[in-house]
């Protein structure tokens, strides 16, 4: 069973501690709801590293929807039951302890986080790169590893440890899907049998229409309300709503 820290300075002294002499760390980051895809990354990390460390932190500051954070599922004694021994620590802070500051110190990017998810959700990726940078700052690990479903994270976060000198490998791991296609989320679990029967729709079409505007056409023939579809590079990116729940892909080309 993993030894679970919800105080910041317990865990840091712990972190300076002989046990961590000579190993390495592998660092899974998580908002919690935990499910096979975060599973998949905990195997990986285990796989790799000496010792696995996973958070459960629901990060406030990348939610641009109050109702959607106030929906998020948010279960401690369950997530760790789920990790099990894929992980060795789990570090579950408060809000006030991430941000002492009130979030008056952000990390920002202003290119590729102004577009797609940045432009439909003003001020996400601020919260997004922030809290990463104050997690990978809190763990040190040697190997930090992150789901390829949100491909436009995976860069900045990439970007963002290039950038400021970050002594972490960022790990992409490829996305885990359900046997009828699609992406594992902690969403899938609001959507009515209906709204999941459509919704294993949005990565056929993503990948079976031979540009974006016709998949754009297609999903939104389908009854899908639809944010985006574009491509970039071999990957062709999209988000779109099925009932009330928003759901983000990507697939190769």
């Amino acid at each position: 069973m993993s030894r679970v820290f919800t105080s910041l300075p317990l865990w840091r002294a712990a972190r300076r501690g002989p046990e961590f002499d000579g190993i390495t760390v592998g660092f899974v980051p998580t908002m919690g709801a935990l499910h096979a895809g975060h599973l998949s990354l905990l195997d990986r990390a285990r796989a790799e590293n000496d010792h696995v460390v996973v958070s459960v932190f629901v990060n406030a500051t990348q939610f641009d929807n109050p109702g959607d954070l106030a929906g998020y599922p948010n279960n401690l004694e369950a997530d760790v039951a789920l990790a099990g021994d894929r992980a060795d620590t789990v570090l579950a802070p408060s809000m006030g302890e991430i941000y002492p500051d009130g979030y008056r110190y952000r990390m920002s990017e202003c290119d590729l986080s102004r577009k797609w998810e940045g432009a439909h959700r003003p001020g996400h990726f601020d919260g997004v790169l922030t809290v990463v940078l104050k997690l990978l700052n809190l763990v040190r690990p040697h190997r930090a590893y992150f789901g390829e479903k949100d491909w436009q994270q995976l860069r900045l976060v990439e970007g963002m440890a290039r950038a400021l000198f970050l002594e972490c490998e960022i790990v992409p791991c490829l996305t885990v899907r359900d046997p009828d296609g699609l992406a594992l989320s902690s969403r899938n679990a609001r959507l009515s049998a209906a709204g999941r029967s459509l919704a294993r729709c949005f990565p056929h079409l993503m990948r079976s229409s031979p540009d974006a505007a016709t998949a754009l056409s297609a999903l939104r023939g389908a009854g899908f309300g639809v944010d985006y579809i574009e491509d970039e590079g071999n990957v062709r990116l999209g988000a779109v709503r099925v009932e009330d729940v928003r759901l983000i892909d990507n697939v190769r080309l």
